[in-house]
């Protein structure tokens, strides 16, 4: 193998790992507090409640796809009975509809990021360079699969065969670059585009894909309470604007939001 071919398929994939792995930790550890999607609910949701659901939805798909297609061995899902015919209409069909949604998503996102004065003056430049390296992977995986899975006709290109067990020989850290030779160059855009988004993650919003709300339904409740009493001023309060009722406490939990 060349040095190039090594430096693409060995040496990038570890480095970008390993950033990803040692850059979380990091940022849990020194950056609790910017641990966050920063969120922007309040100054427009109307957008909001469209392009999240269909980009969180949609990127989920397409994690359980790759995660399927390209960490579960072929010989494994022909022994349950999937044939190769059957996965390519799941993997081609469906996971082409969930990186359309994604993409829809995404795109809804940037554009009412840009659109929306509050929120387009509340965004970093890291999170400009955060959209562009997530929507390059997203738009090149979906090249690749027009080109080399819906428009070759057949059963399109088997990734299966060399992709696939060059990323499990990365895991089982016995690199098997040479697998990856004769790989549609689509296919390598994509897998570059992907670690290099993964080398990136750890500094940017995308953080929150890790933080669960699984302690919400169990940690205290907020109280909120109104200032009842007499007026601090010196001037006695205009008829209208005195409390209509005694102040009540009124408990409730705070709100969530997750964007991006």
């Amino acid at each position: 193998m060349s040095a190039a071919a090594t430096i693409a398929w060995v040496v990038f994939p570890y480095v970008a790992m390993a950033v990803f792995v040692v850059g979380l930790f990091w940022r849990y550890r020194y950056d609790k507090f910017g641990w966050t999607t920063r969120s922007s609910e309040l100054y427009e949701h109307a957008l909001l409640r469209l392009g999240s659901p269909m980009f969180h939805f949609g990127i989920l798909f397409v994690a359980l796809g790759h995660f399927m297609g390209l960490l579960i061995p072929k010989s494994w899902t022909e022994a349950v009975g999937i044939g190769q015919d059957f996965y390519h209409v799941i993997a081609t069909y469906l996971g082409s509809l969930a990186g359309l949604m994604t993409i829809v998503g995404l795109a809804i996102l940037i554009y009412r990021r840009r659109k929306t004065g509050p929120v387009f003056l509340a965004t970093t430049r890291t999170d400009k360079v955060m959209y562009v390296l997530l929507g390059m992977p997203i738009l090149l995986g979906m090249w690749a699969t027009v080109q080399n899975q819906i428009l070759a006709g057949g059963h399109g290109y088997d990734y299966r065969e060399t992709i696939s067990p060059w990323l499990r020989s990365l895991f089982a850290l016995q690199p098997q670059p040479e697998l990856m030779t004769d790989v549609p160059y689509q296919f390598k855009l994509h897998i570059v585009a992907a670690f290099l988004l993964f080398l990136v993650w750890p500094f940017t919003r995308l953080v929150h894909a890790f933080s669960a709300p699984v302690q919400y339904s169990t940690r205290p409740l907020v109280v909120y309470r109104s200032r009842g009493g007499p007026s601090r001023g010196t001037r006695a309060p205009r008829r209208g604007w005195e409390p209509v009722a005694p102040p009540r406490e009124r408990r409730r939990r705070s709100p969530t939001s997750t964007e991006l």
